[in-house]
Formats: structure tokens, sequence, C-alpha cells
């Protein structure tokens, strides 16, 4: 019977299949084997799980807004390259894809900006990222110490990090509710919630299209300088916590209160995450 993560993780789970299906293909072609391939879709699969264009993904549940700077003060206590690729990513609002394939000849430190290719961006189109102070110091002390082009290597220097090191982070921090994708969403929300900044602006932090292809023809900058702005006070926000465990003043409790953060993310229905 057809196992029930198929239904769920329709990409992860398609993937994994067809890789089943690659390698039980290959051994068969060396004579290793000689049954029906059970990963096989057209035939098989195909008659028992629903389309794959039918199936949900589901919503990446995201962190409220307000616990992400104790969140990112709990990360501070943390050693190693994976829990500084997630703070850089909370504090970017990047997608996990873009930092964890971030390289350090896309990094211009003199002017804070890094340039993501379009090759990597999910609209195919270059996006330039204003990096806030902290974001540059996190280069900065990656730099002392790299050994590739990756700027979030992995255990072999010319490979990145996998995006289950970003999840095992979330795990070991008491976070494993929520996903690496919904700081995204917590970042909007606090846009929204918290400051006056235009709704294109906020977008474009984003990289997200917005309007119509006319629209965007007469809109051709990329609000780079007020986007500055946006993500120098999102840094700012989401630093709040480190410094006052750094001041001694708490906010009734000196520690993150992981289990509370758990609970929340049970008791909350994660609203539909910023793609």
């Amino acid at each position: 019977m057809p196992h029930p993560d198929l239904a769920e993780e329709t990409l992860t789970a398609s993937r994994v299949r067809g890789r089943i299906e690659r390698v039980l293909d290959a051994a068969a072609a060396r004579g290793l084997r000689s049954r029906d391939n059970p990963a096989r879709w057209r035939g098989h699969l195909a008659n028992l799980l629903p389309k794959r264009g039918t199936l949900s993904r589901g919503h990446h549940a995201a962190m409220p807004f307000a616990d992400v700077p104790d969140y990112v003060a709990a990360l501070h206590a943390l050693n190693g390259v994976s829990a500084l690729a997630l703070e850089f990513a909370i504090l970017t609002a990047a997608r996990s894809g873009e930092v964890l394939g971030a390289q350090w000849s896309e990094i211009d430190v003199e002017a804070r900006v890094w340039t993501v290719p379009a090759g990597r961006m999910k609209a195919a189109r270059e996006h330039r990222v204003p990096l806030s102070q902290r974001a540059v110091e996190i280069l900065q002390g990656l730099a002392e110490t790299k050994i590739g082009s990756f700027i979030f290597p992995g255990a072999k220097p010319e490979k990145p990090l996998s995006v289950m090191a970003l999840a095992m982070v979330l795990r070991r921090t008491g976070a494993g509710a929520f996903t690496v994708h919904g700081f995204r969403s917590a970042f909007r929300d606090w846009v929204g919630e918290r400051t006056d900044v235009p709704r294109e602006v906020a977008e474009a932090a984003l990289a997200h299209v917005v309007g119509d292809a006319t629209e965007r023809a007469y809109r051709r900058c990329d609000a780079l300088e007020k986007r500055r702005d946006l993500m120098e006070r999102w840094a700012t926000f989401c630093e709040a916590g480190r410094r006052d465990r750094s001041s001694g003043v708490t906010d009734g409790g000196s520690e993150f209160d992981q289990s509370a953060i758990s609970r929340n993310a049970a008791s909350r229905n994660p609203s539909p995450t910023t793609q």
C-alpha cells in the first residue's frame, strides 16, 4: 500500500520516487533484479495515487514575528555555519535555496549588496539584496575562515550546506514546528504591522513580481535604497533579543522559551506563507 507521506509531501516524495525508480532500473539493466519496478509511475503508481498536479503542498508554518528577536538571540548560543546561515536567511528574508547557494563572488561588501543571479531566483530575475550591518558582520566573520566559493559550505568545501542542516537547527532550538521559509512570512507580517512601508517596497524585498507586465515595464527600479532602510530596521528588530541579553535586560525571563514557541505553533493555525 502506498505510504501516506507520498500524498503529503508531494515535491520531496516525487523526487525520491524518481531516484528509486532510476536505481532499480539500473539494477535491472545489470541483471541484478528481474521483477517489475515498484517505483514506476506510469502504469503503476499513477493508478494508485492522486494525480501529482492535484496534490497540495500545504503552508509553510511561520514563527510569529514577535517571537523572532528571542529566537535570533537563541541562535547566538549555537556555534557553527548552519546557525549563521539561518540567521542570515532571517535577516535578508531570502529563500533558503538562495542563501545556501550564495557565493562570495555575489557579495559587494563595500556597497553592502548581495546580488543573487537570475538562475537561482524563483522568478528567474536578478535580485539585489541590501545587507544590514549584522548581515555584513556575519559575512566578515565567515570570510576569515573562507575555504571555497560558497559562503555557507557543507562538509565538503565545494558543496553548500543542505536544506536539512537548517531544519536541524530549528529542531535543536525547539522550533521544529516552524519552517525556514516561514521567516519570510514573519518578515512580511512585521512590515505590515510595524511599518508604513509601501506594499511594493515590501514585496520587492521578498523578490516578488508585483503588477502586470505593463506596470512592471514602467517601474524599472528595484527600490534598493528604500529596501536598505527597511532591512536595517528589520535587523534592528531581530537583534533586539540579543542586545537585551548582552545588557542583562529581559522581559519576564532571560532564556528563549523553546517550549512556549512549540506550544504556540501547535495552537495557531499557520497562515499561508509568502513564496
